[in-house]
């Protein structure tokens, strides 16, 4: 048997999850790794606002940002940020929020030149994941939520 489920909310799919993780004996399982807006509003949700900010700088410049530009706008350095957004996915993982496997959305690009000094020179998001995340952006913009910091 095969079965495709698309637009579940996340409560569905962590109910869904739970049960087949029951019988993962007598299943294969594939869940999708993609980043979707309710996934990518989440991971946004749960950064700190530094390091939403520099997420959404990395979206902002259609998913690709120089790192000396980013460190020139945050005076303390970009490894809190970086941190927060590299600790997102794992975490999100753990509390099942999407599936292992699911990339970080944004990842650092190293100086193929200068491979012993190991500073990040851009930090890059797929095109994909630029328009998901816009909308995510969107859906935080206009919730008039307040945000966790």
């Amino acid at each position: 048997m095969k079965i495709t489920i698309e637009g579940a909310s996340e409560e569905f799919e962590r109910k869904l999850l739970a049960l087949v993780a029951e019988h993962r004996d007598e299943l294969t399982l594939t869940v999708g790794t993609e980043w979707t807006v309710d996934r990518a509003e989440h991971y946004l949700r749960s950064l700190p606002a530094v390091a939403r900010a520099f997420a959404r700088m990395v979206v902002d410049a259609d998913g690709s940002k120089d790192a000396d530009v980013l460190r020139e706008e945050f005076d303390r350095g970009l490894r809190g940020p970086t941190i927060a957004l590299s600790r997102a996915v794992p975490r999100g993982v753990r509390e099942g929020h999407w599936p292992d496997g699911t990339p970080q959305p944004i990842t650092p690009l190293y100086d193929p030149d200068n491979p012993s000094w190991q500073r990040a020179i851009r930090y890059e998001m797929t095109s994909e994941n630029v328009a998901v995340f816009r909308e995510a952006f969107a859906r935080i913009d206009n919730s008039g939520r307040k945000e966790p910091t």
